[in-house]
């Protein structure tokens, strides 16, 4: 059985897996530290392997209906203890459709994990649920205290491993899986490797060095990003720590990454593109900016390079993807890999070469 920090867990994402509203589903089914998940919940795929539809490899991972099939044919002895909610909706609001569901959960007696911005501690209707079964609601994005925050100090400048970034093109495009991917390839040759999670699905995979930067207060959203990395050095000594980045740049709507650079420091930066890509994503009409302008800004704000970029297939056959990586690599003059098809082997190469 696999050891985790929460144990068996199901997953909702109902109408939304296999889209870029399903990215935390996504993240949970491919890989987490916090949660054996056993199940699925979508009706689109229902009866169908979840890493099958996915990324085309089984990984026995079932998806269901509803809630009520799923804890039927799981039986006593896959029986979940958390409900987790795998969507990632525009703005982290919570669909109207999912409350029914998550009463069913907690009156089923199963922890509530919510990583959305619409927080179930408010509800006093599933709180009393909560209460009368024993069960707990967590609302990942609840900030924290500010007696708990961290304001920056200049204490990054200690922190002398090797410090990655890795930014996207764009939001949903891939960057938490493809860091993932990488601390692992780095952690398989036999060297010490540490992800610095930014978000709420990092956290739920387990991340033990993370902040959720798009609900922490903006004062101490710098102080954060630099306290989880100089814990991740001071604790871990790894001979890299990848910073996982938020939306981009550019995005009209979640311009992330400016604090990531500012504050985590990075020695590098590995940019995250879809090269099907057209729009960015959820807003039609707003055209995304070329790869090249988006480098050419994370180095001017930054003062640092893009080493490499990673690829993301979507849309895409596997005919089209090692083409597109080596149109990226003639038009940017930079090696381009998808690691999510092809593994971290040769980005992990190249990374080795440029530690400390």
């Amino acid at each position: 059985m696999k050891t985790t920090i929460d144990g068996k867990a199901i997953v909702y994402c109902d109408g939304a897996f296999n889209t870029p509203n399903g990215k935390t589903a996504h993240g949970l089914v491919r890989f987490t530290e916090r949660y054996e998940v056993v199940g699925v919940i979508d009706h689109a795929y229902a009866g169908q392997d979840a890493g099958q539809v996915l990324d085309g490899k089984e990984n026995r991972i079932l998806i269901f209906s509803d809630l009520a099939s799923a804890m039927t044919q799981l039986g006593e002895s896959n029986k979940p203890k958390s409900f987790v909610i795998g969507l990632a909706t525009d703005g982290g609001r919570l669909p109207s459709d999912a409350k029914k569901t998550i009463r069913l959960a907690l009156e089923l007696g199963l922890n509530v994990d919510n990583g959305l911005h619409d927080f179930l501690y408010k509800d006093s209707e599933l709180m009393a649920i909560a209460e009368k079964n024993n069960c707990r609601i967590r609302d990942v994005r609840r900030t924290p205290d500010r007696d708990d925050l961290h304001f920056f100090t200049g204490k990054i400048e200690e922190v002398n491993c090797l410090k990655v970034a890795l930014l996207g093109t764009d939001s949903a495009i891939g960057k938490r899986t493809t860091s993932w991917i990488l601390v692992h390839g780095f952690q398989k040759a036999g060297l010490k490797a540490e992800m610095v999670g930014t978000g709420q699905t990092a956290w739920m995979q387990g991340a033990k060095y993370s902040m959720i930067l798009d609900s922490c207060i903006n004062d101490f959203v710098a102080g954060e990003i630099e306290h989880a990395v100089h814990e991740a050095w001071k604790n871990e000594s790894p001979d890299l720590i990848v910073i996982e980045g938020q939306g981009s740049l550019m995005n009209p709507a979640y311009p992330g990454g400016f604090e990531i650079l500012a504050a985590g420091r990075p020695d590098y930066v590995i940019l995250q593109h879809a090269p099907k890509r057209i729009e960015y994503d959820g807003f039609p009409g707003y055209i995304l900016h070329p790869i090249k302008e988006q480098i050419n800004a994370i180095e001017m704000i930054s003062g640092k390079k893009v080493i490499a970029i990673t690829v993301n297939h979507e849309e895409m056959t596997k005919e089209e993807i090692l083409p597109a990586c080596a149109k990226i690599t003639q038009e940017t003059g930079l090696p381009a890999y998808d690691v999510l098809a092809y593994g971290a082997d040769e980005l992990v190469e190249l990374l080795k070469s440029l530690k400390k």
